[in-house]
């Protein structure tokens, strides 16, 4: 029989900010985690990421992170291998979590690092557990459980919020809907690499003619990656477009 004592009372919680939709063509502007331990927080995790492209303006608008914020922030060579860290081997938990996943598995990757973890996702179970048609988003859930989020789409504060959503979860649902609550491995398949997009091609050559950068080799024929990470070094070593020194 199911009892208090099976619930998964230690994960990290996390939430990713990004400048799009796509995992393999856009990227993390920000990671928050929350790290807990038999159902208290114990650990934050907090970081903003430079992306090599300029920030959507509806980006901007959503999440209320800016140029000016992001200008002292690294790039996700240097952050996700750090969060990565944080996680461990740890359950992780989120809400919707495969699509801030896929970001992380593919930033891995990309990165030569496995990532290969087992996760909750607190979108799931509400959607399993709660009846009637209304809306599952996290903002619904704060309401329904009246969990204050001081900062909606800003990633530590939404993990934060996942977090105690879960508990609130749990105290409902967790006898009757046990099976919701249990880990399970998150899986997403790396796409093959795919060529140079336009516009990763169009703000490189922009980059290297800004930086009056000589590049010998044939742009064209870089993959996603490759031109990512060309950006993401000369953006480290030279400055983006436009950024004043």
């Amino acid at each position: 029989m199911t009892n208090k004592s099976d619930r998964i009372t230690s994960f990290v919680c996390f939430d990713i900010e990004t400048t799009g939709l796509s995992p393999e063509e856009d990227y993390i502007i920000e990671i928050g985690a929350v790290k807990v331990r038999e159902g208290k927080i114990t650990e934050y995790f907090n970081e903003l990421i430079k992306p090599p492209v300029p920030l959507p303006e509806k980006i901007i608008q959503l999440t209320g992170i800016t140029e000016d914020l992001l200008k002292e922030a690294e790039n996700q060579g240097e952050v996700i291998p750090r969060f990565i860290e944080f996680a461990g081997e740890d359950i992780l938990m989120g809400h919707n979590i495969l699509f801030d996943y896929s970001f992380l598995k593919v930033g891995a990757a990309r990165l030569g690092i496995p990532f290969e973890r087992q996760g909750i996702d607190t979108l799931k179970i509400s959607r399993g557990a709660i009846s009637g048609d209304e809306s599952k988003s996290l903002t619904n859930l704060c309401k329904r459980y009246q969990v204050v989020n001081a900062s909606a789409h800003r990633a530590s504060h939404d993990a934060k919020a996942t977090a105690v959503v879960y508990a609130h979860l749990c105290n409902e649902f967790f006898t009757e809907h046990s099976g919701l609550f249990m880990p399970v491995p998150l899986n997403y398949k790396v796409k093959k690499e795919q060529p140079i997009t336009a516009r990763q091609k169009n703000y490189l050559n922009d980059l290297l003619k800004y930086h009056k950068i000589e590049y010998r080799k044939q742009i064209d024929e870089l993959t996603r990656s490759e031109a990512s990470r060309l950006i993401d070094k000369i953006i480290l070593n030279k400055g983006r477009i436009n950024e004043v020194f």
